[in-house]
C-alpha cells in the first residue's frame, strides 16, 4: 500500500504515452494536415512489417545491442572485481570509474564524434590514419557508435555486478582455496553461480537500454550508411516526415520487440528468487 502512489504515478507516466502511441498507430495521420486524419486499422503495422528498411534497421539495432552488451559484461565484471578487492583508494577508484556514466549521452556522443572526425579528430593522428573517414562507411561508423556506448555504460554494469559480488560469502572462496581450486576455477565455480541474479539484472537492463539506442546514432551519423536504429526510424517518420501514424506503429512494434526480448532473457536466465530473498 505504501508504494501504491508511486505505482500509480509511474503507470500514468508510462501508460498514457503508450496508449496514445497505440491509438495514433491506427490512423493515417500527418501533423501538417490534421483534418485529413483517417482510420486505417492495422494497415500501418502491415507497412512496417513488410518494409525491408525496418528489418534492416532492426538488424542494425540487434547488432549494436549484442556487441555492446557482451563487451560491457566482460569489462564490467573486471572492473567490479577490481573495485571489490581494492583496499587503498577504493572510493577514488569507484568515483573515477563512474565519471563516464555521469556524462549526458548527447555530450559524450559529440565528444566521440569530434575525436573520430576526419578534419578535427585526434584518433587518426594517433593511429596514423590521416585520410581515413570513420563515418564514411557502415562498419567503422557502427564501431565508433558501439565504442562510445560501451565507454559510457560499462560503469553502470560494473555497479550492478559489484552489488552481486558483495553478496558472495568469503567462506566459499576460502573453502575453494583449501580444496586447491585455481583462481579461474574459483571464478567459474563460485563467483559466477553466486552472482547469477546480478548478471541477469545487468543483462536485462542493458539489453533493453541498448535496444532503444538513439542519441549516439543521431549525433554521429544521423542514420547514414546503414547505421539507422529502429528508434531513429520512428523519430524520422514522426518528426522528419510528420507521419504520426506510421511513426507510432514503428514505436509500438519496437516496444513489443523489447518486451519479447525481455521475456526471452527471463525465460532463459531463470532467476533464482530464493537466492535473491536470502
Amino acid at each position: 500500500m505504501l508504494g501504491l502512489p508511486a505505482l500509480v504515478a509511474m503507470l500514468s507516466m508510462v501508460g498514457y504515452p503508450l496508449f496514445e502511441a497505440v491509438r495514433l498507430s491506427l490512423y493515417n495521420y500527418r501533423i501538417t494536415d490534421p483534418g485529413a486524419r483517417s482510420f486505417v486499422g492495422l494497415d500501418n503495422y502491415r507497412v512496417v512489417l513488410t518494409d525491408a528498411l525496418f528489418w534492416s534497421d532492426m538488424t542494425t539495432t540487434l547488432l549494436l545491442t549484442v556487441s555492446t552488451v557482451v563487451v560491457e559484461l566482460v569489462l564490467g565484471f573486471a572492473f567490479a572485481m577490481v573495485m571489490h578487492r581494492i583496499v587503498i583508494g577504493r572510493g577514488l577508484v569507484r568515483t573515477a570509474l563512474l565519471v563516464p556514466y555521469g556524462i549526458v549521452t548527447v555530450v559524450s556522443s559529440f565528444a566521440w564524434r569530434y575525436a573520430f572526425a576526419l578534419d578535427s579528430g585526434f584518433v587518426n593522428g594517433w593511429l596514423g590514419l590521416a585520410d581515413f573517414s570513420w563515418f564514411g562507411r557502415r562498419e567503422s561508423s557502427l564501431l565508433v557508435i558501439a565504442v562510445s556506448e560501451i565507454w559510457k555504460t560499462t560503469p553502470f554494469v560494473s555497479l550492478l555486478l559489484l552489488a552481486g559480488l558483495v553478496q558472495v560469502p568469503e567462506d566459499l572462496y576460502d573453502a575453494a582455496k583449501v580444496d586447491g581450486a585455481s583462481a579461474w576455477q574459483r571464478f567459474v565455480k563460485v563467483t559466477l553461480p553466486c552472482t547469477r541474479n546480478a548478471l541477469l539484472v545487468a543483462i536485462l537492463f542493458r539489453t533493453l537500454d541498448a535496444f532503444r539506442i538513439f542519441d549516439n546514432v543521431f549525433v554521429m551519423t544521423s542514420g547514414a550508411h546503414g547505421t539507422e536504429s529502429v528508434s531513429f526510424l520512428a523519430y524520422r517518420q514522426m518528426i522528419g516526415r510528420t507521419a504520426l501514424g506510421l511513426g507510432s506503429a514503428v514505436a509500438v512494434v519496437t516496444f513489443l520487440a523489447a518486451l519479447l526480448l525481455a521475456g526471452s532473457l527471463l525465460l532463459v536466465g531463470k532467476p533464482d528468487l530464493d537466492q535473491a530473498e536470502r
